[in-house]
């Protein structure tokens, strides 16, 4: 039966399986499993749950199919023989989305331990386990698995049937150790999006002896885990201008926010009026309201960036905070585009300014779109539009992604083509940067043809990258 403890006010429930030898090392004054324990319960989980009673690998499984037919919410599965930092269980249990997701280190180096897994464009795509091959693996799991409330049946089924398996030998030599390992392999191949949250510098270990077990805790003192905290509030995958002209220096002001006690959505507020008084600046169509207007809509800009990182740090955006963020946006661009018009005068800059406006509503209609039909297609395709993948499959077949595809993966793979790639998709970033200087340095007239030409080059890569992607 497993033990549990309650906690309030939140929806995730954490299975902690007990049934492997490492759990009863020696850590400090208690066990890797109170270790472990302790450090589940001063995250913002519901309950822990312990899964101790053995009976081997099946009966482990059943009684996570079990727990996942009888509970709400997100379920996170995790071994106690797990040596890892707090922050790094925290990537998971503390994530408001409360999805599916698994523990990745981008370290490719797979051990029995450590197995290996693809991941492509922030999803893993294939799984491996000492029976299940995964060729291409990119990455590394770190055994630490949540299924969101949405998935909670597949992983259920996914579980009994990987138990009917175990037990007729089918898996082949497979134990209790692989437990986790085998459930990700089985919601990936059953077309589950699982979402891969990389614990970076942070450290997430198995481990299967007592030498092993210290090493691991010692490692773990030689990380701060408060910088990496405050690293990973910065998006590593922004834009250029984002990365290098903006992100350097919000940083430092995260921590004073979270003194202030500024919500994200305060900031967003604050972005929101800066960018009102840089349309007000512009419309004065003089040089030095451009320039004024310049500056306002470039700390605007690094206020909206600044909105994101707290949240990620303090771990509370949310689906209306995101939706106001990207309602601001649009606004703050659209309050600029009007403020500029109205500074140059006459007709012909109103037509260049609705046409600019346009394009950015199609270029927005092309990413959100595509973004919904993606997820229509794992929502509804992984039921009944492609065939299951059998857990029997030693190998994950090598996909074809198709010459265009293929060609912006090498892209990814050198640093100054993936920048390039960045820059030309024109992101909010980089619109800001060029509204910016060419306002300031010239007129209106030549923003929006700027807008206009740029815009119209981006609009193309997107939808060329969209239809590669939709046939594949």
């Amino acid at each position: 039966m497993p033990d549990s403890l309650t906690r309030e006010s939140t929806t995730t429930s954490v299975v902690l399986l007990a049934t492997t030898p490492a759990c009863r090392l020696h850590s400090g004054d208690g066990t890797l499993l109170d270790r472990l324990h302790d450090q589940i319960t001063s995250l913002p989980v519901r309950e822990v749950l312990v899964l101790n009673a053995g009976g081997g690998l099946g009966a482990d499984l059943r009684g996570v199919a079990k727990i996942a037919r009888t509970t709400t919410g997100a379920v996170a599965v995790l071994p106690a023989d797990l040596v890892a930092h707090t922050e790094a269980l925290a990537l998971l249990l503390e994530h408001p989305a409360r999805d599916t997701a698994a523990l990745i280190s981008h370290d490719a180096a797979a051990t029995p331990m450590r197995p290996p897994v693809r991941v492509e464009g922030g999803r893993i795509v294939a799984a491996g386990s000492s029976f299940h091959l995964v060729p291409e693996a990119n990455a590394t799991f770190r055994g630490v698995l949540q299924t969101g409330e949405a998935d909670l049946a597949s992983l259920a089924d996914i579980a009994e049937e990987l138990a009917e398996l175990a037990d007729t030998g089918k898996l082949g030599p497979v134990t209790p150790v692989e437990a986790v390992d085998l459930l990700l392999v089985g919601l990936v191949r059953s077309g589950v999006t699982v979402r891969a949250a990389a614990i970076g510098p942070l450290h997430a270990d198995r481990v299967t002896g007592q030498n092993a077990a210290d090493a691991a805790v010692t490692r773990l003192a030689e990380v701060d885990e408060a910088r990496v905290r405050l690293d990973t509030s910065v998006k590593a995958d922004d834009g250029f201008f984002t990365t290098f002209f903006v992100s350097t220096w919000t940083r430092h002001l995260i921590k004073p926010a979270v003194r202030l006690k500024l919500a994200p959505n305060t900031v967003t507020g604050v972005s929101a009026g800066l960018a009102l008084l840089a349309a007000v600046w512009f419309s004065a169509g003089t040089q030095g309201g451009r320039l004024a207007g310049a500056v306002l809509l470039y700390l605007s800009f690094a206020l909206d960036c600044l909105d994101g990182q707290l949240a990620r740090y303090t771990r509370a955006f949310s689906p209306l905070g995101a939706w106001a963020d990207g309602m601001s946006d649009r606004l703050k661009e659209y309050a600029v585009y009007i403020g500029l018009a109205f500074g140059f005068g006459g007709t012909e800059i109103w037509y260049l300014a609705v046409a600019a406006m346009i394009l950015q509503v199609v270029r927005h209609a092309i990413d959100y779109t595509y973004a919904g039909a993606q997820a229509d297609a794992a929502r509804i395709g992984a039921m009944w539009g492609r065939p299951a993948r059998s857990l029997l499959e030693s190998r994950d077949a090598r996909r074809d992604h198709g010459g265009v595809l293929r060609f912006a993966q090498r892209l990814e793979r050198d640093t100054i083509a993936r920048w390039l790639k960045k820059i030309v998709v024109l992101p909010i970033g980089e619109r800001t940067a060029l509204i910016a200087v060419t306002a300031a340095g010239w007129n209106a007239r030549v923003t929006f043809l700027a807008l206009l030409c740029w815009g119209g080059v981006a609009a193309l890569y997107q939808l060329a990258g969209r239809i590669a992607r939709s046939a594949r």
